[in-house]
């Protein structure tokens, strides 16, 4: 009974219209941090910045989950809930670092549209399910990445380090798709409305990896009369996109989960040729048409059974960790 109600929610329209408004808090984030960029506001770090973001998402899902009277996991269901945060945040964010200054932002876009495709072949090994509707998504996400690069072609490295920054992305990519999974799998062995405690344990995880490398790193003049403003934009957008995120991940499969990464440079596009005078190329509407038609395809297609979820051998583990009392 459980089962065949959790399909009917993650079949419902509600969870591709939060996947497309995450992309689209996606999007607005990242306009604006081109429009007025964090380097030039003298104040911390980038590493900081995602600290304070994350402890405050962790205060919020913490606080709700305590009201609400849900149990946090412990042990080694404890570490899995912030091993999320890690592969999800932390990793792919020193990957990233790793390549900032070699690869350029239009070339990090075209590696990450590589994520669907991670998630899409990974899917069924990691989440004991069947490869539902995979060859049709499989295509899509390729043809996606194709759309990609016809609007960003992917520039080849002329050096050993620029070639060893864009694996290090191409890893980012790799590291989110297998996390993504897992992480599906993990929500979804929760009961429904209890996936707090989890978000409030990545989220603890992510800010205190973010907090020591922050702290490690050389930091400019603090400036507090403008703190305020330099944060007000993650924890305007990037905060409510942190909760949607982890909502979906009980509402929708991996695979269609990391559509984003292919939904947020689209819809950039868009505003882009919107506010811009001057026509695209030919290929360029080629590859926004093609972009646009696979990842509707991935957010719209019929939705997958929810792969091995009363059977997912993490279940017993979750029971024991959030129902049963601690001894003494």
């Amino acid at each position: 009974m459980k089962l065949r109600g959790a399909t009917r929610t993650q079949a419902g329209l509600p969870p591709a219209l939060g996947l497309l408004l995450l992309s689209g808090l996606w999007t607005i984030s990242s306009l604006s941090s081109d429009l007025r960029p964090y380097a030039g506001g003298g104040m911390v770090s980038p590493s900081l910045r995602q600290a304070v973001l994350y402890a405050a998402f962790t205060a919020v899902a913490a606080s709700v989950a305590v009201a609400r009277g849900l149990k946090f996991p412990r042990g080694r269901l404890a570490l899995a809930c912030g091993s999320v945060g890690l592969g999800l945040f932390v990793l792919p964010s020193a990957l990233a670092s790793f390549a900032q200054g070699t690869v350029s932002v239009l070339d990090r876009v075209a590696v990450f549209s590589l994520t669907p495709v991670f998630a899409v072949v990974l899917q069924p090994h990691l989440q004991d399910g069947p490869p539902a509707r995979g060859k049709a998504a499989l295509a899509s996400s390729i043809c996606a990445v194709a759309g990609i690069l016809f609007l960003f072609p992917l520039d080849v490295p002329g050096s050993f380090r620029a070639g060893a920054a864009l694996c290090a992305l191409v890893a980012a990519a790799l590291c989110i798709a297998v996390t993504n999974c897992f992480a599906v799998k993990l929500a979804r062995t929760f009961a429904v409305g209890s996936i707090l405690p989890m978000a409030a344990q990545a989220g603890a995880a992510s800010a205190v990896c973010f907090a020591v490398a922050g702290v490690t790193k050389p930091q400019v003049a603090w400036r507090w009369n403008v703190l305020p403003s330099d944060l007000l934009a993650p924890l305007l957008i990037d905060l409510p996109a942190l909760f949607l995120l982890f909502w979906l991940m009980r509402h929708l499969a991996a695979s269609r989960m990391t559509a984003r990464f292919l939904l947020a440079p689209l819809f950039t596009i868009l505003v882009g040729v919107a506010l811009q005078p001057a026509s695209p190329p030919e290929r360029a509407w080629a590859g926004m048409a093609l972009l646009a038609g696979s990842a509707g395809w991935l957010v719209f297609a019929p939705a997958e059974p929810l792969e091995g979820s009363e059977l997912n051998p993490l279940r017993p583990l979750i029971a024991e960790s959030t129902r049963r009392p601690p001894p003494g």
